[in-house]
């Protein structure tokens, strides 16, 4: 069985930290600690950022750096070819979000076939990830989902979101690169979902190229997965699935109350807790057509995992299941587990600082919620410093 006391290496786990470095992830999680300063800074930034005050260059030498890889590709390089020293892989991530316009998807698109080609024969990022809404509009995709008439004009738009996913999708295959699409609102989803099991149809038939991401803090998604893998084991397609607990649950919950339906969203977090185990233990269970990201900052969850590996006889460096964390969060869990010899990869986020921003406010409110979580990193730092007595 696995030592429960993994995580607990910090040596291992800020191995690449410069002291620098270590003091200022220490900083940063002690100011995201603090709800309202989280709140003045993101209102600081924004004005700033809109004002077009110079504030790119603190922003860059701070939270950027610490959560982001870089500003384009290239730029990543530097922070890909450290953590697979280390045993850690990549999945470069794009994380311009909210727009529109169809060229600004087109541009998305390219973005991700670029993305593909770029990690096409590089050891250190074997997976591509994409939102669905970095392909098309939100709107669009919860009607579509929802069953309204669209226009002549909607329908040739739907066309070209299918499209974009068809050219990523066959890439993928053609490159040998998995490709992880990310699971958004639940108002959207369900097109989302039917789009993706329709690529997975067509492109996994050897083997899971295409992931599609189940958020389970949603109640329904350990039910709507076993009605997936029957229908996928019927007609003979693989499945590929990233595990998550989710990320919208205010948003979720304000909309629900406002429309007055159910709310998808568990009602606590213990059951969304559960919910994750019981949908990791099943996939894990079911290997032979199902394999798995296990995204997730949870230790329990983590060991868990490892656990049943052990039990079901999974080899650690089996391609079918790989963990992932974001990039400057739970470095305790992915380089301790790289260390182990299992398949680790940082989603590492990157693109110009202001279009970044969005992602980055995001990063801090969801840290500032989840107070457990942001306490263990700055224990773990400090632990680290009188270490090096720093």
């Amino acid at each position: 069985m696995p030592d429960r006391n993994l995580f607990n290496n910090t040596e291992i786990a800020f191995e690449l930290k410069s002291d620098s470095q270590l003091e200022r992830a220490f900083f940063l999680f002690k100011m995201i600690s603090s709800e309202p300063l989280v709140r003045i800074g993101t209102a600081a930034t924004n004005f700033a950022l809109k004002a077009h005050l110079p504030v790119e260059g603190l922003i860059r030498s701070t939270v950027f750096d610490h959560f982001c890889g870089g500003v384009n590709e290239e730029d990543c390089l530097n922070v890909i070819d450290n953590m697979f020293k280390k045993g850690v892989s990549s999945v470069l991530d794009f994380s311009v979000e909210g727009k529109e316009s169809d060229e600004q998807f087109d541009r998305a698109m390219n973005k991700t076939i670029e993305l593909i080609e770029f990690a096409h024969d590089k050891e250190t990022m074997p997976i591509a990830v994409f939102k669905p809404t970095g392909f098309g509009r939100l709107e669009i995709y919860r009607k579509v989902g929802e069953g309204v008439a669209l226009t002549d004009e909607e329908q040739a738009e739907w066309e070209r979101v299918i499209e974009r996913y068809h050219k990523v999708c066959k890439l993928g295959v053609e490159r040998d690169v998995e490709v992880l699409i990310d699971a958004e609102e639940s108002w959207m989803q369900d097109s989302a979902d039917e789009l993706v099991e329709d690529m997975m149809r067509l492109y996994n038939k050897e083997k899971p190229i295409v992931y599609n991401t189940l958020q389970l803090y949603r109640w329904d998604r350990l039910d709507y997965l076993k009605q997936l893998h029957k229908r996928a084991n019927e007609e003979g397609y693989k499945l590929g699935m990233k595990i998550v607990r989710g990320a919208y649950m205010e948003k979720e919950r304000e909309r629900a109350e406002e429309m007055g339906y159910d709310s998808p969203i568990c009602e606590h977090k213990m059951e969304t807790d559960k919910n994750f185990d019981k949908t990791m233990s099943y996939i894990l269970q079911n290997l032979d057509d199902i394999s798995i990201f296990i995204g997730t900052h949870n230790e329990e969850s983590s060991y868990l995992a490892m656990e049943m590996m052990e039990l079901l006889r999974i080899d650690k460096k089996d391609n079918r299941v790989w963990f992932g964390q974001l990039y400057g969060m739970s470095d305790h869990i992915s380089f301790n587990m790289a260390a182990e010899g299992y398949n680790v990869a940082k989603y590492v986020p990157f693109g110009p600082v202001k279009d970044v921003m969005p992602y980055l406010i995001r990063r801090a409110e969801e840290n500032t919620s989840v107070a457990g979580q942001t306490n263990r990193e700055l224990e773990l730092l400090k632990r680290e410093k009188k270490r090096r007595k720093i």
